[in-house]
Protein backbone atom coordinates (compact mmCIF):
# COMPACT_ATOMS: atom_id res chain seq x y z
CA UNK A 1 0.00 0.00 0.00
CA UNK A 2 2.46 2.08 0.87
CA UNK A 3 4.88 1.34 -2.58
CA UNK A 4 0.98 2.67 -4.40
CA UNK A 5 0.96 5.78 -2.68
CA UNK A 6 4.65 6.73 -3.01
CA UNK A 7 3.99 6.17 -6.73
CA UNK A 8 0.86 8.39 -6.73
CA UNK A 9 2.44 10.85 -5.30
CA UNK A 10 4.90 10.75 -7.70
CA UNK A 11 3.42 10.75 -10.61
CA UNK A 12 1.06 13.98 -9.40
CA UNK A 13 3.86 15.95 -8.66
CA UNK A 14 5.30 15.49 -11.81
CA UNK A 15 2.02 16.16 -13.89
CA UNK A 16 1.93 20.10 -13.89
CA UNK A 17 2.11 20.97 -17.41
CA UNK A 18 3.13 17.68 -19.43
CA UNK A 19 0.75 15.72 -21.86
CA UNK A 20 -0.51 12.47 -21.29
CA UNK A 21 1.90 10.52 -23.41
CA UNK A 22 4.38 11.89 -21.22
CA UNK A 23 2.64 11.24 -17.67
CA UNK A 24 2.40 7.42 -19.23
CA UNK A 25 5.79 7.21 -19.62
CA UNK A 26 6.75 8.97 -16.37
CA UNK A 27 4.89 6.34 -14.67
CA UNK A 28 6.30 3.63 -17.10
CA UNK A 29 9.86 4.64 -16.15
CA UNK A 30 9.03 4.88 -12.43
CA UNK A 31 7.75 0.95 -12.54
CA UNK A 32 10.61 0.42 -14.04
CA UNK A 33 12.91 2.40 -11.46
CA UNK A 34 14.37 3.82 -14.65
CA UNK A 35 15.10 7.28 -15.20
CA UNK A 36 13.12 9.54 -17.49
CA UNK A 37 13.63 9.15 -21.44
CA UNK A 38 14.16 12.30 -23.16
CA UNK A 39 12.78 10.71 -26.63
CA UNK A 40 10.84 7.23 -26.89
CA UNK A 41 13.42 4.28 -28.03
CA UNK A 42 11.79 1.26 -29.53
CA UNK A 43 13.00 -1.76 -28.53
CA UNK A 44 14.36 -4.43 -30.82
CA UNK A 45 11.37 -6.74 -31.91
CA UNK A 46 12.64 -10.58 -32.09
CA UNK A 47 12.35 -11.73 -35.57
CA UNK A 48 9.13 -13.47 -36.52
CA UNK A 49 9.59 -16.76 -37.66
CA UNK A 50 8.21 -17.06 -41.57
CA UNK A 51 6.51 -20.37 -42.24
CA UNK A 52 7.50 -22.38 -44.89
CA UNK A 53 5.03 -24.73 -45.72
CA UNK A 54 6.68 -28.20 -47.28
CA UNK A 55 7.70 -28.11 -51.06
CA UNK A 56 5.16 -29.03 -53.60
CA UNK A 57 5.92 -32.88 -54.30
CA UNK A 58 5.49 -33.53 -58.29
CA UNK A 59 6.22 -37.27 -58.58
CA UNK A 60 4.31 -40.05 -60.54
CA UNK A 61 3.84 -42.96 -58.81
CA UNK A 62 6.55 -45.08 -60.86
CA UNK A 63 8.99 -42.10 -59.62
CA UNK A 64 7.84 -42.41 -55.78
CA UNK A 65 8.51 -46.48 -56.19
CA UNK A 66 11.43 -45.76 -57.50
CA UNK A 67 13.03 -44.01 -54.88
CA UNK A 68 12.13 -46.29 -51.99
CA UNK A 69 13.24 -48.91 -54.09
CA UNK A 70 16.48 -47.56 -53.77
CA UNK A 71 16.28 -46.24 -50.42
CA UNK A 72 15.30 -50.08 -49.02
CA UNK A 73 18.02 -51.30 -51.39
CA UNK A 74 20.77 -49.44 -50.32
CA UNK A 75 19.79 -48.73 -46.53
CA UNK A 76 17.84 -51.91 -45.83
CA UNK A 77 20.79 -54.14 -47.83
CA UNK A 78 20.28 -57.11 -44.97
CA UNK A 79 16.56 -57.18 -46.01
CA UNK A 80 14.63 -58.97 -49.06
CA UNK A 81 12.65 -56.49 -50.92
CA UNK A 82 9.80 -57.57 -52.82
CA UNK A 83 7.06 -55.20 -54.90
CA UNK A 84 3.28 -55.38 -55.47
CA UNK A 85 2.91 -58.01 -53.30
CA UNK A 86 -0.87 -59.39 -53.01
CA UNK A 87 -2.33 -59.92 -49.51
CA UNK A 88 -2.79 -63.54 -50.38
CA UNK A 89 0.62 -63.97 -50.31
CA UNK A 90 1.31 -62.96 -46.65
CA UNK A 91 -2.24 -63.81 -44.93
CA UNK A 92 -3.46 -66.35 -47.72
CA UNK A 93 -7.18 -66.84 -49.09
CA UNK A 94 -8.41 -65.90 -45.58
CA UNK A 95 -11.92 -64.28 -45.28
CA UNK A 96 -12.25 -62.53 -41.73
CA UNK A 97 -14.41 -60.43 -39.91
CA UNK A 98 -12.76 -57.12 -39.52
CA UNK A 99 -14.73 -54.04 -37.73
CA UNK A 100 -13.91 -51.76 -40.45
CA UNK A 101 -16.99 -49.64 -40.38
CA UNK A 102 -18.84 -49.17 -36.97
CA UNK A 103 -22.43 -48.98 -39.12
CA UNK A 104 -21.18 -52.84 -40.53
CA UNK A 105 -19.60 -54.74 -37.68
CA UNK A 106 -19.98 -58.21 -38.80
CA UNK A 107 -19.13 -57.67 -42.75
CA UNK A 108 -16.68 -59.98 -44.29
CA UNK A 109 -13.48 -59.13 -45.99
CA UNK A 110 -11.45 -61.00 -48.00
CA UNK A 111 -7.59 -60.85 -48.40
CA UNK A 112 -7.58 -60.36 -52.23
CA UNK A 113 -9.94 -57.42 -51.74
CA UNK A 114 -6.75 -55.83 -50.20
CA UNK A 115 -4.47 -53.22 -52.00
CA UNK A 116 -1.05 -55.12 -52.87
CA UNK A 117 1.56 -54.21 -50.64
CA UNK A 118 3.91 -51.77 -52.30
CA UNK A 119 6.85 -53.36 -50.77
CA UNK A 120 7.73 -55.95 -48.47
CA UNK A 121 10.70 -56.87 -46.53
CA UNK A 122 11.67 -60.18 -45.82
CA UNK A 123 14.27 -61.97 -43.79
CA UNK A 124 15.92 -65.45 -43.96
CA UNK A 125 12.24 -66.34 -46.26
CA UNK A 126 9.80 -64.88 -43.88
CA UNK A 127 8.25 -61.44 -44.07
CA UNK A 128 9.41 -58.62 -41.34
CA UNK A 129 7.42 -55.67 -42.44
CA UNK A 130 4.98 -54.09 -44.54
CA UNK A 131 5.22 -50.63 -47.16
CA UNK A 132 2.49 -49.27 -48.21
CA UNK A 133 2.72 -45.87 -50.69
CA UNK A 134 -0.90 -44.14 -51.00
CA UNK A 135 -1.40 -40.37 -52.45
CA UNK A 136 -2.86 -38.88 -49.97
CA UNK A 137 -4.16 -38.84 -46.66
CA UNK A 138 -8.10 -40.15 -48.32
CA UNK A 139 -6.29 -43.43 -48.91
CA UNK A 140 -6.04 -44.32 -45.42
CA UNK A 141 -9.63 -45.22 -45.69
CA UNK A 142 -10.48 -46.24 -48.47
CA UNK A 143 -11.36 -50.14 -48.04
CA UNK A 144 -8.36 -52.19 -49.89
CA UNK A 145 -6.04 -49.91 -47.74
CA UNK A 146 -7.87 -50.76 -44.34
CA UNK A 147 -7.98 -54.69 -45.61
CA UNK A 148 -4.16 -54.77 -46.07
CA UNK A 149 -3.58 -53.23 -42.56
CA UNK A 150 -5.58 -55.55 -41.12
CA UNK A 151 -4.29 -58.30 -42.52
CA UNK A 152 -0.99 -57.24 -41.97
CA UNK A 153 -1.42 -56.55 -38.22
CA UNK A 154 -3.19 -59.94 -37.94
CA UNK A 155 0.02 -61.06 -39.74
CA UNK A 156 2.09 -60.00 -36.86
CA UNK A 157 3.85 -57.40 -39.30
CA UNK A 158 4.62 -53.62 -39.13
CA UNK A 159 2.77 -51.78 -41.41
CA UNK A 160 4.98 -49.04 -42.54
CA UNK A 161 2.45 -46.14 -44.16
CA UNK A 162 3.99 -43.23 -46.18
CA UNK A 163 1.61 -40.33 -48.07
CA UNK A 164 3.46 -39.90 -51.44
CA UNK A 165 2.17 -35.96 -51.38
CA UNK A 166 4.26 -35.22 -48.63
CA UNK A 167 8.27 -34.88 -49.59
CA UNK A 168 9.59 -37.88 -47.94
CA UNK A 169 13.37 -37.04 -47.23
CA UNK A 170 15.57 -39.92 -47.65
CA UNK A 171 16.64 -39.53 -43.63
CA UNK A 172 12.86 -39.65 -42.80
CA UNK A 173 12.23 -42.23 -44.22
CA UNK A 174 14.67 -44.64 -42.89
CA UNK A 175 14.12 -43.47 -39.24
CA UNK A 176 10.86 -44.24 -39.80
CA UNK A 177 11.34 -47.95 -40.99
CA UNK A 178 14.40 -48.26 -38.64
CA UNK A 179 11.60 -46.93 -35.66
CA UNK A 180 9.23 -50.17 -36.85
CA UNK A 181 11.77 -52.79 -37.69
Amino acid sequence: MGLLKNLLNTVAGSVTGKTLDQVKEAVNNLVQNQAPRTSPVREPQPARQQYNPAPEVDRTDGQWKSYFREILQSDFAGYGIREDVPVTEIAGPAADVFQLYRTMPGKVYRAEWGQPYSFVLSQGGAPRAVVMLGSGHSHDIRVKYLISKAYARKSGLPYINFYTDMPNERSYVVSRIRKFI
